[in-house]
């Protein structure tokens, strides 16, 4: 066999194996970003239970608090911004500008409902309420959710960045469109971080 014919062989089998690395690179790119994109999803379900949670809990204190109109409207709203920033998010996970709102609006939310439930103390017949407890503990219990799945999905966008930017996939994500690194969801309010405490 002639020298070039061996040359052109060696040739055709080294772009073959780098061929199949750069497409194994681009599967793992995708299938990370998949699951952090997935991870995501499972926080949207369970901030949209909250969203769905809390405008029951304003109409049940409405008839205790007739005086706290301005606590319950700016539930209301805090809700409300929190559900736009979700949407952004949601449109684009791991962006970090809906990310960075999404966080706001959470931590505006927190802020409000915690003003909300040390309102509520001051009426012992709202404490009593049974649809207020029960609303205030399935409050609770997505708010456990919510911090489960966040850290579900900080791990994945973790795991994705961190892919991204060893050795030798640094040099192929960005041309196979996986240049922006995945932004963590953090929110900053202690009480978005930790589940709050409602006894009633």
């Amino acid at each position: 066999m002639p020298p070039w014919m061996i040359a052109l062989i060696v040739i055709g089998v080294v772009g073959l194996i780098v061929l199949m690395y750069g497409v194994g690179i681009y599967n793992r790119l995708v299938t990370l970003k998949n699951r952090f994109e997935n991870a995501f999803s499972q926080i949207e379900v369970q901030l949209k239970r909250r969203y769905d949670l809390i405008p029951n809990l304003v109409e049940i204190a409405k008839g205790y608090m007739s005086h706290e109109r301005e606590t319950l409207e700016a539930v209301i709203s805090a809700r409300n911004q929190a559900v736009g920033a979700l949407q952004a998010a949601a449109a684009n996970p791991g962006d970090p500008k809906a990310m960075a709102n999404l966080a706001g609006a959470e931590s505006g939310l927190g802020g409000v409902l915690g003003r909300l439930f040390a309102v509520a103390e001051a009426y012992p017949d709202l404490k009593a309420n049974q649809n207020m407890m029960q609303l205030s503990e399935e409050l609770t219990s997505t708010e456990n959710k919510v911090a489960f799945a966040r850290q579900a999905y900080n791990d994945s966008a973790t795991a994705y960045n961190t892919y991204k930017q060893t050795f030798p996939p640094v040099f192929f994500a960005a041309m196979f469109g996986h240049g922006a690194n995945a932004e963590l969801l953090d929110f900053d309010d202690a009480q978005i971080n930790e589940a709050p405490k409602v006894s009633f």
